[in-house]
């Protein structure tokens, strides 16, 4: 899994690393969370490690941000699903296909993805896994607005 490293400052307001470690990992190990957030603008001045919380996607809908690290499994189910969030997504390992209403798109290692709430699904067709890194950050509902 990815390791994640957390900068902030020392006792003597130093920069240095807080944090140096593998995500908070989600039920089930498909994933991690890298970082959230409660509140915009964010307070840095936090010395601690992002507080542990259950990955859902009701938290999509109210962390002021949300850093994951993501893994679609060769052969794993599509879920359909829309959430009230503009996504920034990078695929950082792999090939997962991007399926929409109007048809699909493959997306590649270094290929980058904004998703802006609409319906979705993931799928791995490939026989090896795939990695993404997403950054989730409620946004206003379009179109029939979350379906999770």
């Amino acid at each position: 899994m990815t390791r994640r490293v957390i900068t902030g400052l020392d006792a003597k307001g130093r920069s240095t690393v807080l944090v140096d470690g593998p995500p908070q990992a989600f039920e089930g190990q498909w994933g991690g969370i890298v970082w959230h957030t409660d509140t915009a603008p964010v307070d840095n001045s936090r010395q601690a490690d992002c507080d542990p919380v259950q990955f859902g996607f009701d938290l999509m809908h109210t962390a002021s941000s949300l850093f994951m690290m993501l893994e679609f499994a060769p052969g794993q189910e599509p879920f359909w699903h829309a959430t009230n969030t503009i996504d920034y997504i990078v695929v950082v390992d792999g090939e997962v296909v991007l399926e929409l209403e109007t048809g699909e798109v493959t997306l590649k290692a270094g290929d980058c993805l904004v998703d802006r709430g609409v319906i979705h699904s993931w799928r791995n067709d490939t026989d090896k896994p795939a990695r993404v890194a997403c950054v989730a950050i409620p946004a206003a509902p379009v179109g029939k607005g979350a379906t999770v």
